[in-house]
């Protein structure tokens, strides 16, 4: 059988701010080992027993697609992005995967994972994916439900019902298919008595987001449920090109697609109580695994504390840390040196312009701090100091009124496109590596210790020609300084 890994990525992950950014969220940090998240959602589905695993294919935004290619290259497995060019939640983004991967009159089962989700014990994860998978096959769609260890607000349930061996033994459902569960209804983020009522109940899982379908039901059944969604992502797909090794969509027709979740899009519709409405037979059926597997969202810091290790009293502490005398207390430090004395409870994060402090029981509140850098335009809300390029990235040192100092990282065969300032000069500095550099009708070489400088409304470019990375210093002055002031003539990225 062959499982097509879906993720997907979407999300901008603000409760984990000033770690994640609009522009650079959660799922693109390694906040768990060396690993991103994304990186370590795609790791976790290798060795899956009795199946065939496709490359992994990433759903996701335009604006995170060079920062995925290259997290997906580092480890080997380059995949296929499809660019969503808006936002429309995770029921067209799944449909746009299940018609990418039925090109070819292929029909795999698509294993569909978010990719900001910790899975801290693997293997349990394949066990329940290689059942998945035979479900999957044998035409139901499958969600994972997480069994609750606390009465849990924040999540949304899925109540279990019966086997579906007692349902549908003439399908085709496997014979071990024991633990899995018809289900038999959703339910929204309860209030405490009513979560702690689902917890005593023991019938209630909390959802995971994790599904597996094969592509064809997941087509059949989108058109069943959305044919205004099904056929804006067929209408999108049919229009979309390729870009190098990314597939782009029409940006008119999947704009005009509505939003709404796989959950509400379809799942809703699949269980016990509403096929009893609509008539067993126009609809696959939906089970419910559970998942005991180490699962965590990491919405908000307190979740990253609780999978984090532990020292004796509770804490946790990356980077340049001290504590002294705290307790139950996650410390992060991103460049300088934090230190506490004496707190409990407290949620510490220090970045290169922003610093977090935050009450252990308050961390879905930290959304409303970054709504508010929002409304105000803070560039704080979408960007960090250091921004990420296809080519590498820029460091934002310093600025002030005329003036801007950057330190810059160009990878080994990195270009930057060929373009033109109208308000500001460049001072270009070489620390290490060698640039060539294209000012105007010249092109020459500028080596370590030595640097070059380009005019206002000279036509320039940047590359790095060597194998090793080039780290440089620019120094911008002018009457304007921000990014939009680029008019650019050549780029090999397409921007």
């Amino acid at each position: 059988m062959l499982i097509q890994p879906v993720v997907l990525s979407g999300g901008s992950g603000t409760r984990l701010w000033p770690l994640s950014r609009e522009k650079y969220p959660k799922q693109l940090l390694p906040l768990i080992g060396e690993d991103s998240l994304l990186q370590a959602t795609v790791r976790r589905t290798d060795g899956v027993d009795g199946v065939q695993m496709a490359p992994p294919m990433v759903v996701c935004n335009d604006e995170y697609r060079f920062v995925i290619a290259e997290q997906l290259r580092l480890m080997g497995k380059p995949g296929s992005i499809v660019l969503e060019p808006v936002g429309r939640n995770t029921a067209p983004a799944l449909t746009l995967a299940a018609l990418a991967a039925t090109v070819d009159a292929a029909d795999p089962v698509l294993l569909v994972m978010p990719a900001d989700h910790v899975i801290t014990e693997a293997a349990a994860f394949r066990r329940a994916v290689a059942e998945g998978a035979a479900l999957a096959g044998a035409g139901f769609i499958v969600t994972f439900g997480i069994t609750p260890e606390t009465p849990e607000t924040g999540y949304g349930y899925i109540q279990a019902g019966d086997p579906p061996t007692q349902a549908r033994a003439a399908d085709g459902a496997p014979d071990d298919a024991n633990c899995a569960r018809l289900i038999a209804r959703f339910v929204e983020k309860p209030d405490l008595p009513t979560a702690q009522s689902y917890l005593d109940h023991g019938a209630y899982l909390w959802n995971s987001g994790i599904f597996m379908v094969r592509a064809s039901v997941w087509l059949d059944a989108i058109a069943h449920c959305r044919a205004d969604i099904s056929s804006a992502c067929t209408a999108a797909w049919s229009r979309g090109t390729r870009d190098g090794d990314f597939m782009r969509v029409d940006k008119d027709a999947f704009s005009a697609c509505p939003t709404d979740s796989i959950d509400y899009a379809v799942m809703e519709r699949v269980t016990a109580s509403s096929r009893s409405d609509t008539g067993v037979g126009m609809l696959p059926m939906g089970v419910v695994l559970p998942l005991r597997a180490g699962w965590s969202d990491v919405g908000a810091w307190d979740a990253l504390w609780a999978v984090l290790p532990k020292d004796g009293d509770g804490n946790v502490a990356q980077g340049d840390v001290r504590l002294h005398e705290c307790s139950n207390t996650l410390a992060f430090s991103e460049r300088r040196l934090v230190a506490c004395v004496g707190v409990s409870d407290l949620i510490v994060v220090e970045t290169a312009d922003a610093i977090l402090v935050a009450h252990k029981d308050r961390t879905q509140d930290v959304k409303k701090i970054v709504d508010g850098l929002k409304r105000d335009r803070r560039v704080e809300g979408q960007n960090h100091r250091k921004i990420f390029r296809p080519w590498g990235w820029y460091d934002s040192v310093d600025t002030g009124a005329r003036f801007q100092v950057k330190r810059i990282m160009v990878k080994a065969g990195g270009t930057l496109s060929l373009q033109m300032h109208h308000h500001r000069a460049e001072h270009w500095i070489v620390v290490s590596g060698t640039a060539k550099v294209t000012r105007g009708e010249e092109v020459f070489l500028v080596s370590e210790n030595e640097s070059t400088f380009i005019p206002l409304g000279t036509t320039h470019r940047l590359e790095n020609p060597g194998r090793v990375p080039l780290e440089m210093i620019e120094v911008q002055s002018g009457s304007y300084l921000g990014e939009d002031d680029i008019v650019r003539f050549e780029d090999i990225y397409g921007r």
